[in-house]
């Protein structure tokens, strides 16, 4: 592919790249591209409008409003559905393709191919976001880095956030999520990642696999396609992460707790609310590290983003200094200091069986002479698994002082649970909606409290933490 000027794209590369047909003036194929868009709500004048089809919304009904939002032109899988000149545009330029979905894909795996990045790939059950986060912010420190964006992680997003790769940074940082087997494996065909980065395995999406051993061999597939010059970081604490390790190809760097991982923290010290402190030791040297992000997992996820950044020659002192001011993603453990001395750990972003009870822990760690108050919604994507994963849950969460569960009857039994294991009867609220449990949260929290608001995203349990900053802000 040919890059024309920086950030922008030759039609007639594009075309080329999506195996489609410019149906325009072949004249054109010379014009730039400088954006791209498949949401008419976010495009910007100048972009090209990729009309995608998904289960709910067919991009093709939107190709008129793209196109009066200033698109320069359009992919489709009908010329139909493109029109012809109009008084409030010019002639659009048109490619049609076979599918928009793949053609999609194809142009992001060109521009890939055709960049000079690096791309490091997380996947895992958990933790994620947060390690493509502090890697990249490890990265950054020598290295112009690029990272997707929110919730871009998958077979639509993942290409699409590789088209920002003709920006020229000399690193991207991308993050592999899935809920089905074969997703991760046609990530990795399209991003072909230099580093794969596996985080762990969990109850994650549950519902859509008959074990966890499915769900590890789904993720095993970030392992497919290697050469032997290629890394994978491995979590040494994971067995299930471990035994499919085994079979890669390349390099493989493990992190964790265990004393034979090669990026490892030991002496680990929980600081409350103001993070962890361990000592480092890694391929290149050991050094006491202090971050201000709460529990073992994220302390984890720092072991992974400094095994990427060990493996790119990051210096040591460079990785401490910059550990030590990473924050937290939003809704992803942000602490938010109230009035009255009420602290909200708000982990309200999504929820897993792993990290509810990783959060609670750090909770339960909280000093003495606190009221630790949890409200938990449900977690989705379970299936026939939900009832005794929430249950399983619910004991853990007995410690706690003050409980209130959201959603349906999987949240229900999470409460059932913690009252059978020790949590007295009237510290348990149940309440159907996040809208209903924020509603109650300013009366319950008290002064003094530290809470923690958790919850899959389509319960919308960042509806408590809204609620109690409005209040106690």
């Amino acid at each position: 592919m040919i890059v024309a000027d920086v950030g922008a794209l030759a039609v007639g590369e594009v075309a080329a790249a999506m195996e489609g047909e410019l149906l325009t003036n072949g004249a054109r194929a010379a014009e730039l591209v400088s954006g791209f868009s498949i949401d008419t709500r976010t495009l910007a004048p100048g972009d090209l409008f990729i009309a995608l089809r998904g289960e709910r919304l067919d991009g093709h009904d939107y190709v008129s409003t793209a196109l009066q939002a200033g698109a320069c032109g359009v992919v489709v899988h009908e010329a139909s559905a493109a029109p012809s000149a109009g008084p409030e545009w010019r002639a659009p330029l048109v490619i049609r393709v076979a599918d928009t979905t793949l053609a999609l894909q194809r142009l992001g795996r060109s521009v890939r191919r055709q960049s000079r990045a690096r791309v490091v790939a997380i996947t895992g059950s958990a933790g994620k976001t947060t390690t493509k986060e502090i890697a990249a912010e490890f990265l950054a420190a020598r290295f112009r880095v690029f990272r997707n964006k929110g919730n871009l992680n998958n077979h639509i997003g993942v290409p699409l956030s590789l088209l920002d790769l003709r920006l020229g940074p000399e690193i991207a940082v991308i993050e592999f999520g899935m809920n089905h087997a074969g997703e991760i494996r046609t990530l990795v065909g399209i991003a072909e990642p230099d580093v794969r980065v596996w985080t762990n395995v969990a109850e994650a999406h549950a519902g859509f696999f008959a074990s966890i051993e499915e769900i590890a061999d789904a993720k095993a597939e970030i392992l497919e396609n290697a050469s032997r010059s290629m890394l994978l970081v491995a979590n040494a604490d994971d067995p299930l992460v471990m035994t499919r390790s085994k079979r890669f190809v390349g390099r493989v760097m493990t992190f964790g707790f265990d004393a034979s991982a090669d990026v490892r923290a030991s002496g680990i010290r929980d600081r409350g609310l103001d993070g962890m402190s361990a000592l480092l030791t890694t391929p290149v040297g050991s050094a006491e590290i202090e971050i201000p992000l709460m529990g073992r997992g994220n302390l984890a996820n720092v072991l992974a983003a400094t095994a990427v950044a060990v493996s790119f020659e990051i210096p040591l002192p460079t990785i401490v200094e910059r550990a030590a001011r990473v924050a937290p993603v939003s809704r992803r453990g942000e602490i938010h200091r109230l009035r009255g001395g009420v602290v909200v750990l708000d982990d309200s972003y999504n929820a897993s069986p792993r990290a509810v009870e990783g959060s609670l822990d750090v909770l339960l760690a909280a000093r003495e002479g606190v009221r630790r108050v949890a409200f938990l919604g449900e977690m989705l994507e379970l299936g026939e698994h939900a009832n005794a994963l929430h249950e399983r849950t619910g004991r853990v969460a007995a410690g706690v002082d003050s409980l209130v569960t959201i959603g349906g009857e999987p949240a229900r039994r999470l409460g059932l649970a913690a009252v059978a294991a020790g949590l007295p009867e009237h510290a348990l609220v149940h309440c159907a909606t996040s809208e209903e449990a924020a509603e109650l949260a300013p009366a319950l929290v008290k002064p003094g409290d530290i809470v923690l608001v958790k919850g899959s995203r389509g319960i919308r349990t960042d509806r408590v933490v809204e609620r109690l900053k409005a209040d106690l802000g």
